[in-house]
């Protein structure tokens, strides 16, 4: 399967550059180890104006889902966040009290939410768009970090919480469908599901943020397995049902979810189920993994045939 061309970029341009602790840059995060009992696990995020968020968002939004997509990547390594480093290049217009006071209450409401810190950073003006970037730091016990290449033939693929709602936020926002904050709310606020600990359940992870084909494609690729998920099973809310006939494809392809898709041995599966009661999210089975074959995805429907798609993702090039 062709990578996507940010990865082609990644992989012809930056890889060679990397260290043991980057993990081929094909991870969510790096891991560094911190002592002989913990691993610190750190990713980068960066959000520009007009491709991730509208020049209208809200302040306080905007700074909370900046964090929050970076605590994603924390939570699909199965790690803990606990500091940030914030990055800001903002236009003139956004230097002023009521923005900053607005972007700052928002970070430190998620701040207190996830027990995090702000480490430090940089300001700079930026003559066109705003772009911001935060570099976040979790922790993790030596060696259950959970990586994307370690799913096996035969291991369940499952997700948490509900797919495509935040690519229907995305549209209700642009004027393609009418008004619905439900969907809104999924887009402007994602939910990483920080509280889950998959360590030693799952056998590979990753979050969600280009679209669940195309994340799950880099999981198979790095896996070398390839996938089968049935669309009877990925799950929705109903919200999002209602809209089922005409924007499934969106859904499954729009990105924005921040939720997480990992793989499970069969034989681990009701301790998986046990952890999502405890901790009150849903997990859901959507498919299985099979033998290599260029870590393809067969997306059948009821009918167990099987369906093409135009786009397997977000691109951000």
């Amino acid at each position: 399967m062709e990578l996507p061309p940010e990865f082609q970029i990644i992989d012809q341009y930056f890889k060679k550059l990397s260290c043991p602790e980057a993990l081929d840059l094909t991870d969510d995060a790096a891991i560094v180890s911190l002592n002989q009992n913990e691993e610190i696990v750190l990713t980068m995020d960066a959000m520009s104006e007009g491709v991730h968020f509208f020049k209208n968002d809200p302040a306080d939004l905007i700074a909370r889902k900046l964090l929050r997509c970076n605590i994603s990547d924390i939570a699909a390594m199965g790690a803990k966040p606990y500091g940030y480093l914030l990055a800001l290049s903002l236009p003139d217009q956004y230097f002023n009290h009521q923005w900053m006071n607005l972007f700052t209450k928002g970070l430190a409401h998620d701040q207190k939410k996830y027990g995090l810190s702000l480490f430090g950073g940089d300001t700079t003006k930026n003559l066109n768009n705003m772009t911001l970037s935060v570099t976040m730091l979790g922790k993790v016990r030596k060696g259950q970090a959970i990586r994307r290449n370690t799913a096996k033939p035969t291991d369940g693929i499952w997700v948490t919480g509900t797919i495509g709602d935040a690519a229907m936020g995305l549209l209700a926002l642009d004027g393609k469908i009418s008004t619905n904050q439900y969907f809104i709310d999924r887009y402007h606020i994602p939910q990483p599901r920080i509280e889950l600990s998959l360590n030693q359940i799952a056998s590979a992870a990753m979050d969600i943020s280009d679209g669940l084909v195309q994340d799950l494609s880099h999981l198979t690729r790095e896996s070398r397995v390839d996938a089968v998920i049935y669309t009877n099973s990925i799950p929705l809310s109903n919200e999002a049902k209602k809209f089922q006939k005409d924007y499934f494809q969106t859904y499954i392809t729009g990105g924005d979810d921040y939720e997480l898709i990992f793989t499970i041995p069969v034989n681990k599966e009701n301790k998986a189920l046990e952890e999502s009661k405890r901790v009150g999210i849903k997990l859901t089975k959507i498919g299985y993994c099979i033998e290599y074959n260029n870590g393809q995805i067969h997306i059948l429907d009821e009918y167990d045939n099987e369906i093409k798609l135009g786009k397997l993702g977000w691109s951000h090039i």
